[in-house]
This record gives C-alpha cells, sequence and structure tokens, in this order.
C-alpha cells in the first residue's frame, strides 16, 4: 500500500475526514485518541492492510508518520525473503 492509502485507512479508523491526515500529526493532537481508537487502528489495518499489529507497539507510537512506519514494519515482514 502506498502512504496516500495507509493514510486513507486511518482516517476512516479514526472516523477523521478525508484528505485530513498529512502524516506529520502527533497522536496526542488527535481528538479522541483512545483505547477504543487503538482498536478500530488495529482492526481497520488488518482488514484494509492484511497485516497485525501488536496494541503495545501501536500505543507506542506518538506520531502519524510512526504509525506508518510500523505497518510498513509488519507488510515488510509477512513477504518472504
Amino acid at each position: 500500500m502506498t502512504n496516500k492509502e495507509i493514510l486513507q485507512v486511518l482516517e476512516e479508523a479514526l472516523e477523521l475526514e478525508p484528505g485530513s491526515l498529512q502524516g506529520t500529526e502527533s497522536m496526542d493532537g488527535l481528538e479522541g485518541w483512545d483505547s477504543l481508537r487503538v482498536i478500530n487502528v488495529m482492526a481497520s489495518v488488518d482488514d484494509r492492510c492484511g497485516v497485525t499489529l501488536s496494541p503495545d507497539r501501536v500505543i507506542l507510537c506518538k506520531t502519524i508518520q510512526q504509525l506508518i512506519g510500523l505497518i510498513r514494519e509488519a507488510e515488510a515482514a509477512k513477504q518472504p525473503a
């Protein structure tokens, strides 16, 4: 998936307006960022990106860019070397 596609998945999971995420946002700055949103993000990423994220690792992400990096890492891990 491209970064733009990942941002779209995150916008849907976080119930944000399309095109509102740029990738530089702080997780703390997102309205309603809480444990329920973490679960929504994990479920959406699993469904749309085909990767499973650890809740402990998602919670450690401080920015949207770090979350994208975590998704990319999970995508790479499922690819054969």
